[in-house]
């Protein structure tokens, strides 16, 4: 369009030329643009934070000097319209999309993106850092942290606030905390009075008045009650109190769509120095009436929509997912267990808990994003001989590594951690992705680890894990299985026994007589393209269920009656499945050649999940070609005499 103000911006320079009176033109430009570009996207994206931060994304870039500035974005789901405004607009269309931009901040991708996010509430130890750094180099710069009211409720915001509120060798650094505050969980604002308060106490009259007084009151009797009277008067306006006891100057609320509010209050706090605390509020999927009725529902965008209509249900009947599996398995234990508690971190829709959270009210348990409270709170529970299920996505469990270890396993109490999102994600990437778990739980004493293989088998390993006596982790991906029919009765698995699924009809050591005869130990879905690599290389097939306590029995038998293993997982390949294998192997004195098959050594880019899994060799064709290449050729070589 010839008349189009976003398609002048090319980077923050080019929006702070525009007089202000063009900034709500641009506001509208950006807000439509994000929507258009979203539903037509086949992967879709995070929709309705981002509606919801375009006036204040405007904002900023207006007022501060970026990139000199540092903008930290919290979670960073919302910086789609920050993406557009700082040279990647025409690169929108490829977000999250195999090759095109993250759906995050990455400090490789844009100086702008000035630090990595993806997990909550990080960006005011960031911004802290940033600031502090500034002030020991002796730079002009401002730090400033967009976090919102959800991330507000994990304890490392708090720690941040504790920490940037006050001086350290005599240095303060000048750190502004941007409180998004789009759940009208905090009093939204009330009009013209509010907004001239807020402008009044970030302008210079206020803070020289108040100043002032504290100076020609300080050592006088009058000080404290001063100083009281003030901070209560303040709170009886606005909901700040907390925040200038951290140290902060607080701010707000004002309305995070105003810009006439927004750009003067922001220009006062540019120029203030030490901590600033600036509370605005917004609305999910503002100026898009669907999301504003709904924000839940339109948080993210699923693939290609019609704004019109909005989101559609597809005709054909989806394949159920390891979701909805471990739901309506939570219904149903619940219902027969008057024990057991279901426990999120701020995921119940993810986690596909909504439908216990409206049957089981009383023990449903939201701790808010506090992930490491998530895993003591359940540790307490169970040591008052409740049955604790936390639902956690792999990636998140991450950040209550220690708790697992010193409040849950030490102690060797029976809490089930329903892992959900286990393996490559897909278009979030590598922030999300839970490659690690396996290693990193198979380690802790105590600890079981489950690996259905698919939607019924997953019903059965959360059964069998929630009736052992301590505690057990059973991951499973994000998205549907192969479709395999779901039971409605649950049964006990046989605890750390695998299956075989598929017997080789080679005749057993066939060393230099013939081609080599293959056992492949999968873990896991990848079970299924295990199974379609199988049927071409004639090979045997275990599902293991286990990766701890593993099948020794399998594995050894595997062992002396193949020429060589594979393993097969979708996680890290350090200290993974095949590692805890090969240790087996190690233990019992057998040395078979091993090809062990797993995500590699590095963070996997955001895209699709099978273009991922293929080109990390994990698919069917994928397994059948590392066997060749590894086995193929030289069957001789396979095995050393002594052990034929």
């Amino acid at each position: 369009m010839s008349d189009s103000l976003l398609h002048t911006i090319n980077s923050p320079a080019d929006l702070r030329c525009l007089p202000r009176t063009e900034l709500p033109k641009l506001a509208g430009e950006l807000r439509a643009y994000v929507l258009d570009t979203l539903s037509n996207s086949r992967i879709g994206g995070h929709l309705g934070s981002n509606l919801g931060t375009v006036e204040l994304t405007v904002a900023l870039h207006y007022v501060f000097n970026t990139p000199h500035d540092r903008l930290v974005w919290d979670v960073g789901h919302q910086t789609y319209p920050h993406k557009v405004l700082t040279g990647r607009r025409d690169a929108l269309a490829t977000i999250r999309h195999f090759g095109g931009i993250s759906g995050f901040p990455r400090r490789d991708e844009s100086e702008y993106d000035t630090f990595g996010t993806g997990h909550s509430s990080t960006s005011i130890s960031a911004a802290h850092g940033m600031a502090m750094a500034a002030k020991l180099k002796g730079e002009d710069r401002k730090a400033v942290a967009i976090i919102g009211d959800g991330a507000m409720t994990a304890g490392m915001a708090f720690e941040a606030l504790n920490n940037a509120g006050v001086a350290h060798g005599g240095v303060m650094g000048d750190v502004l905390v941007i409180l998004n505050d789009n759940d009208m969980s905090i009093s939204p604002p009330v009009g013209a009075l509010n907004k001239y308060l807020a402008r009044l106490m970030s302008g210079s009259f206020y803070a020289s008045a108040r100043e002032g007084a504290k100076s020609v009151l300080k050592n006088t009797p009058l000080y404290e009650f001063a100083k009281r009277f003030e901070e209560h008067t303040k709170g009886m306006v606005v909901p700040g109190t907390i925040f200038e006891e951290f140290g902060f100057n607080y701010v707000g609320p004002i309305d995070g769509h105003d810009l006439d509010a927004l750009i003067p209050t922001l220009e006062n706090l540019r120029g203030k120095k030490g901590p600033q605390f600036l509370h605005v509020v917004t609305k999910k999927g503002q100026g898009y009436k669907l999301a504003e009725a709904d924000p839940v529902k339109y948080h993210a965008a699923p693939g290609k929509f019609d704004p019109s209509v909005g989101f559609v249900k597809s005709a054909a009947p989806a394949k159920v997912s390891f979701t909805q599996v471990f739901g309506d398995w939570l219904c149903d234990m619940a219902e027969a267990d008057s024990r057991l508690i279901g426990i999120t971190p701020a995921m119940r829709e993810g986690s596909g808990m909504v439908e216990f959270h409206k049957r089981f009210p009383t023990r449903y348990h939201d701790v808010g994003i506090a992930e490491q409270h998530a895993v003591t709170v359940a540790g307490g529970m169970a040591c008052e001989g409740m049955k604790p299920v936390v639902a956690i996505y792999s990636t998140f469990l991450q950040r209550a590594y220690d708790q697992l270890i010193h409040d849950v396993a030490l102690q060797n109490l029976p809490v089930l951690f329903a892992l959900d999102r286990a393996g490559l994600v897909g278009a979030d990437g590598a922030t999300h992705a839970g490659n690690y778990d396996i290693a990193f739980t198979r380690c802790i004493p105590n600890m079981a680890v489950l690996t259905p293989a698919d939607e019924n088998e997953c019903r059965q390993a959360l059964f069998t894990g929630y009736q052992h006596s301590g505690p057990v982790t059973v991951r499973y991906p994000r998205g549907a299985g192969v479709g395999v029919e779901v039971q409605k009765t649950m049964s006990l698995l046989p605890w750390g026994k695998g299956e075989l699924r598929r017997q080789s009809s080679k005749p057993q050591l066939a060393g230099a007589a013939g081609a080599p005869r293959i056992a492949i130990l999968a873990f896991g879905t990848l079970l299924y393209p295990a199974l379609e690599a199988a049927e071409q290389l004639d090979a045997t097939v275990a599902n293991m269920r286990f990766v701890k306590p593993l099948d020794v029995e399998l594995v050894t038998e595997l062992a002396r009656t193949h020429d060589a293993l594979v393993t097969v997982e979708d996680g890290c390949l350090m200290g993974g499945a095949g590692s805890a294998v090969m240790e087996v192997l190690q233990a019992a004195g057998l040395n078979p050649p091993v090809l062990v098959l797993g995500l590699p050594d590095e963070f996997i880019e955001h895209g699709e999940v099978p273009k991922l899994m293929a080109a990390c060799g994990l698919d069917a064709s994928g397994i059948e070609q590392a066997i060749l290449k590894r086995f193929g050729a030289r069957p001789s070589l396979l095995r050393p005499a002594a052990n034929q």
